[in-house]
């Protein structure tokens, strides 16, 4: 099984790059499920009805969220009837939506699961614990188990991976917006990134006006973030193939794509 994973899209400069760049890795990798993480696709805070069916037209299969899953109050009037986007599945018990899905691709199926760490994070239930449970309810039907795990410190997320190393076919890390160099697949057959990055303003600092966010550092007072809107893009993810009898995962590889290192160069 292939899947095709995209990092946080973050506004509509980040939109327009994942539909004019999507086409161009569907064709090179294949992919039988793409999975895009698109809590920061509203003006960089939550997601609305409309984007979330712009990414099911542009081909997305599951959209994963993450701490800014309710800063747009949109996602009320559409979270109940969204089957295929989930948002961290240890929100509090009675919390709106799913926290996992699963995709019937052919006779195949691949089990999707968004998670949310608590270092640095607002306190949510433990998501050591609520993957443990998830588990034992999914591995009833699939081997096949992709971790959207959104979550601030590298520790947090490497003890993550090294959790479920075996359990599950990849954990991929969102949320910090800077892709890392790390990806590997650990000892008993888990993929893993520590963070697959953002897509977005490729001249930002983690999608961001990059003057706003020096004027934050220089001042330490506060100030509202904005998303720029024009300018040149990034686009960040990874490609994950797993054994589709095992569920072990048999590749992992980084994808980035901007003006430094376009479509078809290193990392691509």
């Amino acid at each position: 099984m292939k899947v095709l994973f995209i990092g946080d899209v973050v506004g509509s400069i980040g939109r327009q790059m994942l539909q004019d760049t999507l086409p161009q890795l569907k064709k090179h990798y294949r992919p039988q499920v793409t999975i895009v993480n698109g809590e920061n696709a509203a003006g960089g805070r939550g997601i609305t009805e409309k984007i979330y069916k712009e990414f099911l037209q542009t081909g997305v299969d599951v959209i994963t969220m993450g701490n800014h899953t309710w800063d747009n109050r949109d996602i009320f009037e559409f979270i109940g009837t969204a089957n295929k986007m989930i948002r961290p599945a240890n929100f509090p018990e009675g919390t709106p939506g799913i926290g996992w899905t699963i995709i019937k691709v052919n006779q195949l199926k691949l089990a999707v699961v968004n998670l949310h760490g608590r270092v640095f994070m607002n306190s949510l239930d433990d998501p050591f614990r609520k993957a443990d449970d998830i588990l034992e309810q999914v591995r009833k039907e699939t081997n096949c188990i992709f971790v959207d795990f959104h979550a601030e410190t590298t520790s947090e997320k490497q003890a993550m991976g090294w959790y479920l190393d075996g359990r599950v076919s990849a954990v991929v890390g969102t949320h910090t917006h800077v892709q890392t160099n790390d990806a590997r697949i650990l000892p008993d057959g888990t993929g893993y990134l520590t963070d697959a990055g953002m897509t977005g303003a490729y001249d930002s600092i983690l999608g961001v006006e990059k003057e706003i966010i020096i004027q934050k550092f220089l001042t330490q007072l506060p100030i509202r973030h904005e998303v720029p809107e024009k300018g040149r893009k990034l686009l960040s993810g990874c490609y994950v193939e797993i054994n589709d009898q095992t569920g072990k995962c048999v590749k992992i590889e980084n994808i980035v794509i901007n003006e430094d290192r376009p479509f078809g160069g290193e990392f691509y």
